[in-house]
């Protein structure tokens, strides 16, 4: 019988999403062990134990995976973010792919396996996005990092490898201010501070940053804060103050404020300039994008049809590929993004495109009714997938081809199952890795109607 705190040797067989190598002891109980690399063998310290399995860490590595890798980042062991910078990145996109075969044929039931998976352009410094939680250190000073798994607990890491460089300098600059002002960082547990999140965005191509500082009221001395960080970085071109005085797990609150600069920046994407604001949803890996958005273009084929773009956002997917189409419509329930996406139409001369702001599920459902017939429906939803409404709703419209874009490989599958029972055979699926060193992988499903 295996208890808490044992230290037992394994191998491991098999790695999980999140980075958790997964072995059986001889009498078959499942042990789930951090920071594993898979074909090794290890002395598993025991951490919690279940009725059937358990969890564990690696104590020391006896025989090590020929894909195993020296970590380059002192925040791994503990941060929440990356969960296979310990195993080479060509082994990673093999985990990855499998991942998405498995999710497809356990959840979905779907005879299909995924053709490739299209390495990321970059692996690192990639994302052009990063929010950063504020908290106070042991010596009392506030610091930025990213929550541990699992939990709340902030693991200072300014100087994060997925983020560009400039990213940790406005992270330090930021710190400094804080600290020489004595402004304290917001407690979940007494509901008393200021600062929230630091919340930075980049556009790769225009080299525009964007700094929106989230907080429960206005920051004291906010002027000198801003003259440091345009001092410190002559790119940044927009400073935003967000409130959020609400008890939640929410990042943004309703209400921003433009201490300096502009409201929003500019990127250029698959040969398209876009406006985005703090609340826009935009890809974080733009390079990454490119490759996807063309992938869903080659699957939709749109030429000369009518596209309906559901989960739009600023419009990003339907617009790179609008000009080839008959007519976009693109549905999106944030009213900033939903703007955005009409600007963004009319700054790059698309005029056979429209945005409705509402629910992607309400949308669809009130355009069905009206008798709308896309020939392409594009849906980029959430992690958690498209509603029962939606895809109904998508049914009743009978589009020749539906693109699915989804970040969660499960989501995707299960609807593509709902899809496949009401006519829609899954014909193509792809994967793009946009978040490398993570345990998140995008996946393009092409369906046509039987």
């Amino acid at each position: 019988m295996i208890s808490k705190n044992d230290i037992i040797r394994v191998e491991i067989t098999d790695i999980l999403p999140d980075g958790q190598g997964i072995c059986k002891t001889d009498d078959g109980f499942v042990l789930f062990v951090k920071s594993a690399a898979p074909g090794e063998i290890v002395d598993a310290h025991v951490m919690k134990v279940n009725k059937s399995y358990g969890y564990a860490k690696v104590e020391r590595v006896i025989t090590p995976s020929p894909f195993r890798i020296s970590p380059d980042c002192t925040a791994f062991a503990s941060c929440g973010g990356c969960v296979f910078r310990h195993i080479t990145y060509e082994k990673e996109l093999e985990i990855k792919k499998k991942i998405v075969d498995e999710n497809f044929a356990r959840i979905g039931g779907i005879d299909i396996r995924c053709e490739e998976i299209i390495p990321s352009p970059q692996r690192d410094g990639y994302r052009n996005k990063a929010q950063y939680p504020a908290a106070l250190d042991r010596d009392g000073n506030v610091r930025f990092g990213f929550f541990s798994r699992h939990s709340h607990r902030v693991i200072p890491c300014e100087d994060c490898p997925l983020q560009p460089s400039f990213f940790a300098e406005i992270v330090y600059e930021t710190e400094l201010f804080c600290n020489e002002y004595k402004i304290m960082p917001y407690d979940e547990q007494t509901r008393r501070g200021l600062i929230r999140h630091l919340y930075i965005r980049d556009g790769r191509k225009s080299g525009e940053i964007s700094v929106c500082i989230v907080a429960t009221g206005n920051i004291p001395h906010a002027e000198a804060l801003c003259a440091r960080l345009i001092k410190k970085n002559a790119n940044i071109k927009s400073i935003v103050l967000n409130i959020n005085k609400k008890d939640t797990n929410v990042i943004l609150g309703d209400r921003f404020i433009t201490l300096w600069g502009k409201d929003t920046i500019k990127d250029e994407l698959c040969g398209l300039e876009f406006e985005i604001s703090p609340r826009s949803f935009y890809q974080v890996n733009h390079d990454g994008a490119e490759k996807l958005y063309s992938l869903a273009a080659l699957f939709a084929e749109p030429d000369g049809k009518h596209i309906l773009d559901l989960y739009c956002g600023t419009g990003t997917i339907g617009l790179s590929m609008a000009r080839r189409a008959g007519k976009l419509t693109g549905v999106e329930i944030i009213a900033e993004a939903v703007e955005n996406a009409k600007n963004n139409a009319i700054r790059n001369g698309i005029s056979n495109a429209d945005f409705i702001c509402g629910d992607a599920g309400g949308a669809a459902q009130s355009l069905a009714e009206g008798g709308f017939a896309p020939g392409v429906v594009i849906v980029d939803p959430p992690r958690a997938g498209c509603s029962e409404e939606t895809l109904d709703a998508i049914v009743r419209m009978s589009p020749e081809r539906i693109v699915m874009i989804s970040c969660n490989s499960a989501s995707a599958a299960r609807d593509c199952a709902t899809l496949k029972n009401y006519g829609y055979d899954t014909k193509r699926l792809i994967a793009v890795d946009m978040f490398p060193r993570t345990g998140h992988v995008e996946t393009v499903v092409l369906m046509s109607k039987k």
